[in-house]
């Protein structure tokens, strides 16, 4: 093993450590100041939870993951007699150059300041669907502008369409994982755990291809959801509210946008693009499915009910921690299929993803007799 490959594992150890045990910390302290303050999430027809339990856990994701970042890029200014060059030859690289770098970086903060805020906001105040879209909306605006933009239409369409077809493509992805990761919260550890999955899939994809800086980012995130899913896990001593789960999804998402899964050097396949969509299945499945229920059934799709993937998994016999296990377990075998992607061949890669495909195929015949009981007079 090369002294750089000891380097940057020691980095990563370091910021997937320091972030766990901050998380836990701030986490703790968060959970007495909503129980000081009165901020509960309540016990009602679309809930689980048979007692209040105190709210704002996201709080604590956020103040460590920005917390940690900020301290350590103080940390960074001995750095400096390396030089900026030796950090964006070596950390920065694949984002940009220059003064592109600093905007990807300020844009990806901004935004998820107006996530946080708008999250906090609907867990104390309960914002209307509206509002919470134009919120969302504002974050994903700025993130492109910041110059964060998917890069598939550059080979197909000329300029400055695909930067059109880019941004746009960019915004939905960002508001659909928020809005995903939000309807996945629905049980005790469920979004925080596929959250703290997800961002290790994200790094076992980034890390073969040297993207240094986006896995030390990943790090510190997962750290920040693995403290807080220490008192967050069945039965569970906190919630993150939808300030932590519209938070976990805007992160996740822009890490997909910022990283590489396709480069013509290095990766066999353009197909491996379809990496995040493994990574992320689980909430994409959970969202899509239960949209499409409500609109068969004519309801509003934003309407909350229990016809998720974790509901149904209890209707048919599971527990609760049982479910969340369950999924737990199907979102480790599809990130599993979004680490191979980046290495193997065309063919390869349509395997893995028709893997994928017909694991979620079982699932959904697995649900079907539930859904004939709930149908059974």
């Amino acid at each position: 093993m090369t002294d750089w490959q000891v380097n940057w594992y020691s980095i990563f150890a370091y910021a997937l450590g320091i972030s766990f045990l901050a998380s836990a910390i701030v986490t703790h302290i968060v959970r007495l100041l909503a129980i000081r303050w009165g901020i509960y999430d309540h016990p009602g027809e679309r809930k689980m939870q048979v007692e209040p339990v105190p709210l704002l856990g996201g709080v604590a994701i956020v103040v460590t993951f920005y917390g940690v970042i900020a301290f350590n890029l103080l940390m960074l200014i001995p750095v400096q007699q390396f030089g900026f060059t030796w950090l964006a030859d070596h950390v920065l690289h694949f984002l940009g150059k220059g003064q592109d770098v600093v905007w990807k970086l300020g844009g990806l903060a901004v935004g998820g300041l107006i996530v946080f805020a708008l999250g906090v906001v609907d867990d104390l105040k309960t914002l209307g669907p509206e509002k919470k879209l134009v919120g969302q909306v504002a974050a994903s605006l700025v993130l492109v502008l910041s110059g964060v933009r998917l890069d598939l239409f550059n080979d197909i369409v000329p300029q400055p369409l695909a930067t059109i077809f880019g941004s746009l493509a960019a915004m939905f992805w960002v508001i659909m994982m928020m809005n995903a990761m939000n309807f996945l919260d629905n049980m005790d550890g469920l979004s925080a755990g596929i959250s703290l999955i997800a961002a290790l899939s994200f790094f076992a994809c980034f890390l073969p291809s040297g993207q240094t800086f986006v896995c030390v980012l990943l790090l510190v995130f997962a750290g920040s959801v693995a403290g807080f899913l220490y008192h967050n896990f069945n039965p569970a001593r906190i919630y993150m509210g939808d300030a932590g789960s519209m938070f976990c999804g805007y992160i996740l998402a822009t890490v997909a946008l910022l990283g590489t899964f396709y480069t013509a050097d290095a990766t066999p396949s353009r197909v491996a693009l379809a990496a995040p969509f493994l990574a992320l299945s689980v909430p994409i499945f959970d969202t899509s499915s239960v949209v499409f229920i409500r609109w068969r059934r004519g309801e509003s799709i934003m309407k909350g009910d229990k016809r998720h993937f974790s509901h149904r998994l209890v209707e048919i016999g599971m527990s609760p921690r049982q479910a969340v296990e369950f999924i737990y377990l199907v979102g480790f075998v599809s990130g599993l299929g979004a680490v191979l992607l980046p290495h193997v061949s065309t063919m390869g890669t349509m395997l893995v993803v028709a893997q994928t495909i017909g694991l979620y195929s079982l699932i959904v015949l697995l649900m079907i007799p539930a859904n004939g009981r709930r149908k059974a007079p």
